[in-house]
């Protein structure tokens, strides 16, 4: 039966049977799927379900052993369905972490019995997903797990391993099963969303973005939308002391030991193509899918942290302003945590809906609601009808009476007008930031006095500098801060957001070996008197191109622009905006060779945000940071 008829045949069912709710007798056949109050009802077993392994060939040779590699797809599905011939849809995780880090809040790995067949499936969508008529495929990535192949970071074998299986599910690409006998995907209606946190919605992008037939929606948490952004910036190396963030250190970390063995020709790879320094190289333009956004054909549901400061706002932003296809948004206060953990009822009572509306062909009118949820404050969400704002203004920083101070505001500084700053690698965004009221030599400030009514910027800002330094090389850094007191949660601290408890509530059916029961979770709050809304590193050595740096020539004038990251942050009246420009970001940023010191020429800097109205600035005394209420030192978390 194809997708189509099986389509046809279950909205008849549904009207004859939009009542049931409990699993049909034994010898019964069952309907495709059942709803009731407009979502899909659980009328399969679990505990009988099928469970099966399937090695899908991904048509690449990474590790050179003469053979294509295979990839282990572990696969749950509802028996009753199988038997009656009905086909139904898949919900697919593809993932490195399955046999290490694990997935989730309790770190779940995939457990096998003693037949070493699938028994444990992390995470609850097979223990709430399989009753309601749909599979659930979980997807070692290649090199990982019990997978071949190599874990190449977020390169071409990572993406044909999701790509593969919903080719597979299509009856496009082969499977095998543990005995190398041909295995074909019969069950499958075709339709197939791809979901997951961080690595694995990075998975989703990928494939996504190769335009494969089939795939319906993915569903991205805390996704990555180009590897160079996650390791670089603008010409910058993110790292940690004078040692930069290379893909080839995560790769060894996660791959499986025999990978390890076998995938040298990728680690130099992986070495080759990510030079220390911040340029663009082809090892990186192959991992950047915005640049295929527009092959996309399945719809998005992205979350994403505004205070994730791992997978930073800027990968949803930049992903997010290049789709062209129905999409829906969950933007929470957390940072690296996924949304089971920090809104769950609402979460799964919205998954459910959406994986019905886009792989059920539901009509339940979810594509027609408010685009965007947004965590205004601590656990107060508000819907906006789209996202982000089209308004914008232009920001300049003008001169005060103390060098490296000023008012920042819609009217351009006389020319001529300068600032300089001394980069001291030793300082970070939490340093400049604490003492608005005072010159600092490694920083410059700009704010723009108590805001007369509500300023809320949506979006992704830039920043365009003209600067002149004193050495051949010269980092910069940039920083929006809402100057004012307020109570955020708290997503530097030790849960990004939320606490685990001791007690547990039950996200579906249960079997013996895996129960859809987890630890739930409570906000973690903190006042301050500052927040970081918006951030940007760059090499200025990079300012003609981001695929080569250049050494500058000391005391000459140089105009880059670059990127700040996305947000979504209402600034509210009587507090203040304040832009930031300084060297080296400790804790993100590597410092170049030589720390400049250096010239900005304010005539010819500004700042671009997306906002709603334009800032109303009042007078007044620089704003209060008491030393107790400023945010924590930012750290950047393990990426899982």
């Amino acid at each position: 039966m194809n997708w189509s008829a099986s389509r046809v045949l279950a909205a008849l069912l549904v009207l004859v049977l939009g009542v049931l709710t409990v699993p049909v007798p034994a010898g019964a056949a069952p309907p495709s799927f059942v709803t009731r109050d407009g979502v899909s009802q659980p009328v399969y077993s679990y505990a009988d379900a099928i469970r099966e392994r399937v090695w899908v060939d991904t048509g690449l040779d990474a590790d050179g052993d003469g053979r294509t590699d295979r990839v282990a797809a572990d696969v749950i599905r509802p028996a009753e369905a199988a038997r009656a011939g009905i086909e139904v849809p898949v919900i697919m995780d593809a993932s490195p972490y399955y046999g290490n880090l694990g997935r989730g809040n309790e770190s779940e790995r995939k457990t096998y019995d003693a037949q070493d067949r699938p028994l444990g499936f992390p995470l609850f969508y097979d223990n709430y997903f399989v009753p309601r008529g749909y599979a659930v495929v979980l997807v070692d990535l290649a090199g990982t797990n019990r997978s071949q192949g190599c874990l190449d970071v977020g390169g071409r074998a990572e993406v044909a391993t999701g790509k593969a299986v919903v080719d597979w599910l299509n009856g496009r690409a082969a499977g095998y099963g543990d005995g190398g006998e041909p295995v074909r995907a019969d069950w499958s209606s075709g339709a197939v969303g791809m979901i997951g946190k961080s690595w694995d919605g990075t998975v989703a992008n990928g494939v996504a973005a190769t335009g494969v037939r089939g795939l319906r929606t993915i569903v991205p948490i805390a996704a990555i939308s180009s590897w160079y952004d996650y390791f670089r910036s603008d010409g910058v190396a993110f790292g940690y002391g004078s040692y930069p963030r290379q893909p080839v250190s995560l790769g060894r970390r996660i791959e499986s030991p025999e990978a390890s063995k076998r995938c040298s020709a990728v680690h130099r790879e992986l070495v080759e193509g990510a030079p220390a320094n911040g340029d663009v190289t082809p090892l990186w333009t192959e991992r950047d899918y915005v640049r295929d956004a527009g092959k996309v054909r399945a719809s998005v549901f992205a979350v994403h942290g505004l205070g994730d400061l791992n997978v930073k706002m800027r990968h949803l932003g930049q992903w997010w302003e290049s789709l062209r296809v129905p999409r829906k948004l969950w933007l929470s206060q957390t940072g690296h945590v996924d949304p089971f953990d920090f809104r769950r009822a609402e979460w799964v009572h919205t998954l459910h809906r959406w994986f019905d509306r886009w792989l059920l062909d539901i009509n339940n009118g979810i594509e027609r609601e408010p685009m965007a949820s947004i965590e205004r404050e601590p656990d107060t969400w508000v819907q906006q009808r789209s996202w982000p704002v089209r308004e914008t203004a232009t920001l300049w920083p003008n001169p005060g009476a103390q060098p490296g101070l000023g008012t920042l505001g819609t009217e351009r500084p006389e020319p001529g007008s300068a600032a300089a700053f001394t980069d001291d690698p030793s300082k970070g965004v939490r340093d400049w930031a604490a003492r608005p009221g005072e010159p600092s030599a490694e920083r410059v400030l700009y704010e723009s006095g108590p805001l007369r009514a509500d300023l809320h910027i949506a979006g992704s800002s830039s920043i365009t500098v003209t600067a002149s330094p004193s050495t051949p090389t010269a980092h910069l850094s940039a920083a929006l801060v809402d100057y004012g007191p307020a109570t955020v949660r708290d997503y530097l601290g030790p849960g990004e957001g939320i606490r685990t408890l001791g007690t547990e509530s039950c996200w579906g059916a249960t079997r013996p070996g895996d129960d859809p029961c987890y630890r739930d979770t409570e906000t973690t709050t903190t006042g301050v008197d500052l927040e970081v809304i918006a951030r940007g590193w760059a090499d200025l050595a990079n300012h003609a191109s981001l695929r080569e740096s250049r050494p500058l020539e000391p005391g000459r004038n140089y105009r880059m622009t670059f990127r700040l990251s996305a947000t979504d942050h209402v600034i509210p009246r009587g507090h203040h905006l304040g832009l930031i420009i300084a060297g080296t970001d400790r804790g993100f940023s590597i410092a170049p060779a030589d720390p400049s010191a250096v010239r900005i020429d304010l005539s010819r800097t500004s700042v671009r945000i997306p906002a709603t109205t334009t800032p109303r600035a009042g007078s007044g005394q620089p704003p209060v940071v008491r030393p107790d209420r400023l945010p924590p030192e930012p750290t950047v978390a393990e990426f899982r």
